[in-house]
């Protein structure tokens, strides 16, 4: 995890709930109360035990916060990361590029049929992974195509 990140309590008490429910470990935890939702990054290989055999370490969890749950899987490669949080859309290729004046952004190529799943409703998805490729890999813009 990136150094600087700071939890709130509220977070705490998600990440702490998240953890003794699901057995995984959450690595950050953004509650997003705009759009009702709760985003989760957890430990490479731990999605599975996340999500739950049928979803039902989620579907309690949501029950239980009346908020929404995403899960995505942290990856040390910014490549990765990005692909892992835009899954189940198909992603093609990712560039990666520093502009002249400093910045980063990633271009993120997706099957054209999985652009919509990709995007989100209104935005969501690549407001999220904007969000936390700026989080973690300072990527100014995620760019989706």
């Amino acid at each position: 995890m990136s150094s600087g990140i700071r939890f709130t309590g509220r977070e705490m008490r998600y990440i702490a709930l998240f953890e003794s429910i699901t057995g995984a470990t959450a690595k950050d935890c953004v509650v997003d109360d705009g759009l009702n939702r709760i985003i989760f990054v957890v430990k490479e290989g731990d999605v599975g035990a996340a999500i739950g055999k049928s979803g039902k370490n989620i579907h309690l969890l949501e029950k239980m916060t009346g908020k929404k749950h995403e899960i995505i899987e942290h990856s040390e490669s910014p490549a990765q990361f990005i692909k892992n949080a835009l899954k189940p859309a198909r992603v093609n290729e990712i560039r990666i590029t520093e502009r002249p004046d400093g910045t980063t952004i990633a271009v993120v190529s997706v099957s054209p049929r999985d652009k919509g799943v990709a995007i989100g409703k209104n935005g969501r998805n690549a407001e999220r992974i904007r969000f936390l490729a700026k989080r973690y890999f300072q990527i100014q813009n995620v760019s989706i195509t």
